[in-house]
């Protein structure tokens, strides 16, 4: 059984996970759930969950699957692609759900797909990202990469 690495990611200090209040539940190479509850920071004008949520939400959990897939081969991964489809309109106060797992994991790119559900278990929003795998010495952004999930790090 693949090792979870929900707990590791939810004490993390910072970041877009934590400012949007999202609850990693399971994180594994092969599978990887959040939650969250639909509060003011995610809405638009019109009073629904704005489109970059649905996005982020996604994009995060293929990247976190993504991640531990490549990371005991010394590899970091990138997203290259996000394909979101918005399916149904959510308001406030709706804890969604959020699942992602893989399509295809090859040694340069992997692509996962996600679904996210509303309490009425209707989905909401689909998505589909493609990621880059990088080398253990590739830089990104000018700087070496620096894992913050790897297994062999504590």
């Amino acid at each position: 059984m693949a090792e979870d690495f929900s707990a590791r990611l939810n004490e993390m200090p910072e970041g877009w996970l934590q400012a949007m209040g999202v609850t990693i539940t399971h994180a594994t190479k092969d599978e990887v759930r959040a939650e969250l509850v639909t509060g003011p920071e995610h809405m638009q004008g019109y009073g629904i969950v704005h489109g970059g949520v649905h996005c982020g939400l996604i994009e995060s959990l293929a990247s976190i699957g993504a991640a531990l897939f490549a990371l005991p081969q010394g590899r970091h991964v990138v997203g290259l692609e996000n394909n979101t489809s918005f399916i149904r309109a959510v308001r406030i106060g709706v804890k969604l759900r959020a699942i992602s797992t893989p399509i295809t994991r090859g040694q340069r790119t992997q692509v996962w797909e996600a679904r996210v559900i509303d309490e009425e278990d209707r989905v909401v929003a689909t998505g589909r990202v493609r990621l880059l795998c990088l080398e253990p010495e590739q830089a990104l952004a000018g700087e070496q990469v620096k894992g913050v999930l790897h297994p062999r790090q504590t």
